[in-house]
């Protein structure tokens, strides 16, 4: 049900959202140039390695020593209302369509966290990840990184379609009301190197 369920929405929401992937690519063409998506190799199911896509929302911008400003400094006012309504992911439907992710569980993360997880944290990849998920209805990105990978063991141990519909519910209701998404909350969690009692685990499949 799952799977059907992904498969028919993602393939009906690219295509009713057709204006919009062209609007958003022209609106970021016009303000930051090429390249309009941004692409970056994610761990999915079982950690098996894949391409997730979005569209680019942040410059190219490099201080004097020719390194990359912070993620905050890159991101120009005019794009931000792209982040704020969670447009820069809709190049995802892609992924769900091809099912190397669903619309419900744990976000993507980094590849280099797959290091830090312990045993327990590594269940969150029992399941497909998700555009959404249990985490982001409590806090997004809002939280600690503990708060954030608990919340997503508990759904890789606990989902249900029936649940699935009710993240995706409060999901649209937070994305309407920009509740936890803020410039600053994207961009202010850092990186994840491990919690206390951490075990490296390197399952990423090559």
């Amino acid at each position: 049900m799952k799977r059907t369920f992904d498969f028919t929405v993602s393939l009906l929401a690219i295509i009713v959202l057709l204006p919009v992937y062209a609007f958003v690519a022209l609106f970021i063409y016009t303000k930051l140039g090429r390249p309009l998506f941004f692409n970056q190799v994610r761990p999915g199911y079982k950690g098996e390695l894949f391409k997730i896509y979005k569209f680019r929302t942040m410059s190219n911008e490099t201080d004097a020593a020719g390194k990359l400003l912070p993620d905050a400094d890159r991101i120009p006012k005019s794009v931000e209302w792209i982040r704020r309504l969670s447009l820069d992911e809709i190049p995802q439907f892609f992924n769900i369509l091809r099912g190397q992710m669903s619309f419900v569980g744990p976000r993507p993360l980094l590849v280099s966290y797959l290091n830090h997880y312990t045993k327990e944290q590594m269940t969150r990849h029992d399941v497909l990840p998700g555009l959404t998920g249990w985490a982001q209805i409590h806090g997004r990105n809002a939280t600690t990184w503990q708060q954030r990978l608990e919340q997503d063991q508990w759904y890789a141990a606990n989902h249900t379609f029936r649940i699935d519909l009710y993240i995706l519910w409060k999901t649209v209701k937070i994305v309407i009301s920009s509740e936890g998404n803020s410039t600053d909350h994207q961009t202010g969690m850092g990186e994840f190197k491990g919690l206390d009692g951490g075990v490296p685990h390197d399952v990423a499949k090559q």
